[in-house]
């Protein structure tokens, strides 16, 4: 990503004020809300101890760069971070970090391309990709070039423009919606005829959720810039300004019904190509690889269209990535051509482009990842890091992988799950076959530690829904819950999706009894 000289001079200068800002709030001279409306802005935020930051490093369709694979292990071993969080927005999260630290990361970050500026408040946020987009069978086109171009478009605005809230943008290769863009703020689908379909003002959140409304279905790829600033145009002038509940896209669809909001929407495409200026050339798909002659068979291993050549998948579990890794993936890659890794938006690290022997060395530092379905679910970092956070959503998965290995549940017999330690939806818990959405219960009058289940979602390409909302269930027992699911659905000798189906009645009366 190459931004202009002169933006990035002046994102350097807002880091040298943020500075300022981050050492006044670490002395008490300035107050936790009015720190974070601006710390957010620059894609930090405070975490539950007030002495620790986060940092996000923003990178378009999750695209970890043998370069910023190399930026990410030195500012590991330099700043001795401990605790790295991949996200479902395609980002590395860095935790526990002293204020001074946080403006010395963001300038250095520059350097390879990961630019800070608007991971997070009212901002466009990360540009999401499929994670095998150039390299997966079926794909319609590589539609990375565009969500790196529609990046750099939205960070030259960002100063200029004020929305109600955030903006998610997504874009689907077609043969993969991990990416949600059947539910996004904007959701760009490749089509195999070369345009795009659009989905607009989709999203998740505790006060609704909502599938996007089709707007387009034959989007011209070098026209995408319009249907960007059309929407940024279509928020500022229709989204809700007094009620930050209301404040997101979706809850355009309420105020202007879906077909007047496709309308208005459509009026503002219309009237930003009419002014002009906005069309991109045509942009090349990333830099192809040679194929390679030696096979490879393993459950992690997944032949890419390019024969001969493979990607590696990782999935730490929790997301939470170990810090000694970037160095190790990075001492793996790094004499490979073209090989990167790629985040992905269920917190999965796609090592893409290699050949059979790197395959088989990725492989080998991959060995501590997720080893099945289960292990492969979804959750936020949780209430023990973030302010925002109501439950300890990590906490809650460890204990539940731990409770489900010991009780031997084979493979295939519990699906991954989401945890979401708020309402906030880090974790999509809606879109999960089983999702949990943190909260209370009250036992003898008190408030207990607690868990919203959700059944039935799913985000797969064509069939996208969202889970129905059920029973509350106390943190400590949804172990036991999910023990006691796995081993109905293993006694019927069926993987969940078939007995989650077949069995309802029992599935329901499992879950009444921790309800």
């Amino acid at each position: 990503m190459m931004m202009d000289p002169k933006w990035l001079q002046t994102y350097r200068e807002e880091i040298g004020t943020f500075s300022e800002k981050i050492h006044a709030f670490n002395e008490g001279k300035i107050e936790k809300k009015d720190y974070k409306g601006y710390s957010g802005g620059m894609g930090s935020y405070a975490q539950r101890d007030q002495t620790k930051h986060m940092l996000r490093l923003r990178m378009p369709g999750g695209r970890l760069t043998a370069e910023r694979l190399k930026f990410l292990a030195g500012t590991v071993e330099k700043y001795g971070v401990r605790r790295l969080k991949l996200t479902t927005c395609e980002t590395v999260q860095l935790h526990d970090l002293p204020a001074e630290q946080v403006p010395a990361i963001m300038e250095e970050a520059a350097s390879c391309g990961i630019i800070c500026r608007g991971g997070g408040g009212d901002n466009p946020r990360n540009v999401m990709c499929s994670p095998l987009s150039g390299v997966q069978k079926g794909e319609a086109f590589d539609p990375t070039p565009y969500a790196e171009a529609v990046t750099e478009d939205l960070l030259s605005i960002c100063r200029d423009i004020h929305m109600p809230r955030k903006l998610k943008i997504a874009f689907s290769n077609g043969a993969d919606d991990s990416v949600h863009s059947a539910f996004r703020d904007m959701g760009f689908r490749a089509k195999p005829d070369g345009t795009f379909s659009l989905r607009i003002a989709g999203g998740l959140g505790a006060a609704g959720h909502r599938m996007g409304v089709l707007v387009d279905e034959a989007v011209n790829p070098r026209e995408v810039l319009y249907y960007v600033r059309a929407m940024v145009d279509t928020f500022c002038q229709h989204g809700n300004y007094e009620n930050r509940a209301k404040a997101r896209t979706r809850f355009m669809q309420d105020t202007l019904g879906p077909e007047g909001l496709k309308e208005a929407f459509l009026k503002n495409v219309e009237s930003a190509k009419a002014a002009g200026g906005l069309e991109l050339p045509r942009l090349e798909a990333l830099a192809s690889v040679c194929g390679g002659e030696e096979t490879l068979e393993h459950p992690r291993a997944i032949r890419q269209k390019q024969p001969g050549m493979y990607t590696v998948k990782y999935h730490p579990v929790g997301g939470l990535l170990p810090a000694e890794k970037p160095a190790q993936l990075y001492a793996a890659i790094k004499d490979l051509c073209n090989a990167e890794c790629r985040v992905g938006p269920d917190e999965t690290l796609y090592i893409v482009n290699l050949p059979a022997a790197g395959a088989e060395k990725v492989l080998a530092i991959t060995e501590d990842g997720a080893k099945t379905a289960f292990e492969h679910s979804v959750a936020c970092i949780g209430a023990t890091v973030c302010q925002q956070g109501v439950r300890d959503s990590q906490g809650l998965l460890q204990a539940a992988v731990q409770a489900v290995r010991e009780a031997g549940i084979p493979d295939g017999a519990l699906p991954a799950v989401r945890i979401s330690g708020c309402p906030s939806s880090c974790a999509a818990h809606e879109a999960g076959t089983i999702g949990f959405q943190g909260g209370v219960r009250l036992e003898d009058k008190k408030p207990q530690p607690a868990f919203r289940m959700f059944l039935g979602g799913s985000d797969a390409l064509d069939a996208a829904r969202f889970g129905e909302a059920g029973a509350v269930i106390l943190e400590r027992d949804i172990p036991a819950l999910l023990v006691e699911l796995g081993r109905a659905a293993a006694a019927a000798g069926q993987p969940w999706e078939q007995w989650a189906e077949t069995h309802r009645e029992e599935l329901n009366a499992i879950v009444a009894r921790y309800a």
